[in-house]
């Protein structure tokens, strides 16, 4: 099976390089193959998605992409910048749900912003629906007001196929959990949230067996932080779980533990750590490489049929913390490789 390696900006090749380590040495077969994307690409080749590296994504099996974002690019049109790079491949690969888990690990609930016996109790997964709301709706743009005031503007949008069809992947993956889904909007407010949650219930009569609340987004971001252990899973928009899932990562201990899957409908899938490029760390070795390890594992359970070996590099994870193993965002002093080390031991 073809792995796309997609590493992108910052701290992306660093964190990648030791996730590819991990998935050689459990000796499945994979063959990878490597393009450029985001800033680098712009850098290479004049496009943050050479038509080089998005028929690459479309050729293989799963992708595991690390990091889009350039200070070197902050001036170019919007069209070119870095971060057009991972919005082109969900639009053309057609990857509308993310799947961003967050679980404490036992040996890190003291990292945690939260008091200790709340951050013990997190486990659970956010379902952000990826490919509408006001990042991809149109109009959008600037314009000078009649008054002579600069303005921009953004659509939110969303049709009841999309909202049904996230709703379904909320509902499915609570189904294989505890049975629980939150959906979360802001239909006291927006129309757009008033659509999605008129539809999310609408599809929960073919599922009488989870559990459906709704709360408002300000609620379930107060919620996080008050009783974590309440949620399973949550479903959600583009900009509420791009925000609420950041949020969690914290809530977990430090953004570099946190992955994520962006699937299509037959179940390909982009897999990338939570966080940014991070350029004022980038190329120092101190970047915490567990997210994209962890997404690996994920790209092993969802897109590549192997939940065996997704098992064994999460528990190699597990270990490797347990046995002490901490990058500087986790408090420690390993370096970026040495903790690529460490789970490779573990493994």
């Amino acid at each position: 099976m073809l792995v796309a390696i997609l590493p992108g900006d910052g701290i992306g090749p660093e964190v990648v390089a030791e996730a590819v380590r991990v998935l050689q040495a459990l000796d499945l077969g994979l063959s990878f193959e490597e393009a450029p994307v985001g800033g680098a690409a712009y850098k290479a080749h004049g496009h943050p998605l050479p038509a080089a590296t998005l028929d690459l994504a479309r050729r293989a099996d799963a992708i595991l992409f690390g990091a889009v974002g350039d200070p070197d690019c902050d001036a170019l049109d919007r069209a070119l910048r870095p971060e057009q790079a991972i919005l082109g491949l969900r639009r053309e690969l057609g990857l509308f749900a993310n799947l961003r888990p967050a679980k404490a690990f036992a040996e890190m609930v003291d990292a945690s912003a939260l008091k200790p016996e709340i951050a013990a109790s997190i486990d659970l997964l956010i379902v952000r629906e990826l490919t509408g709301d006001v990042y991809f709706g149109t109009p959008r743009g600037r314009r000078q007001t009649d008054a002579g005031l600069r303005e921009g503007y953004d659509m939110m949008r969303y049709d009841e196929a999309e909202v049904a069809r996230i709703a379904r992947t909320g509902f499915e993956a609570a189904r294989k959990r505890r049975g629980r889904l939150c959906s979360v909007d802001k239909a006291n407010v927006l129309e757009t949230s008033q659509l999605w949650r008129d539809v999310v219930i609408e599809v929960s009569g073919d599922y009488p067996d989870v559990t459906l609340d709704h709360m408002y987004v300000d609620n379930a971001a107060m919620q996080l932080v008050r009783n974590p252990g309440a949620f399973d899973v949550i479903v959600t928009g583009n900009l509420f779980g791009d925000i609420l899932s950041d949020q969690a990562s914290m809530c977990v201990g430090s953004i570099g533990l946190l992955p994520s899957a962006s699937l299509d409908a037959a179940g390909k899938g982009l897999y990338e750590p939570i966080h940014g490029s991070a350029p004022d760390i980038a190329g120092q070795g101190k970047a915490n490489p567990l997210a994209t390890i962890l997404s690996a594992a994920m790209m092993l359970r969802y897109s590549l049929g192997r939940p065996e070996a997704a098992d064994q590099v999460e528990a190699a994870v597990a270990n490797a913390l347990a046995a002490g193993a901490r990058t500087a965002d986790l408090g420690g002093s390993l370096r970026t490789r040495e903790m690529g080390d460490r789970v490779l031991a573990a493994l």
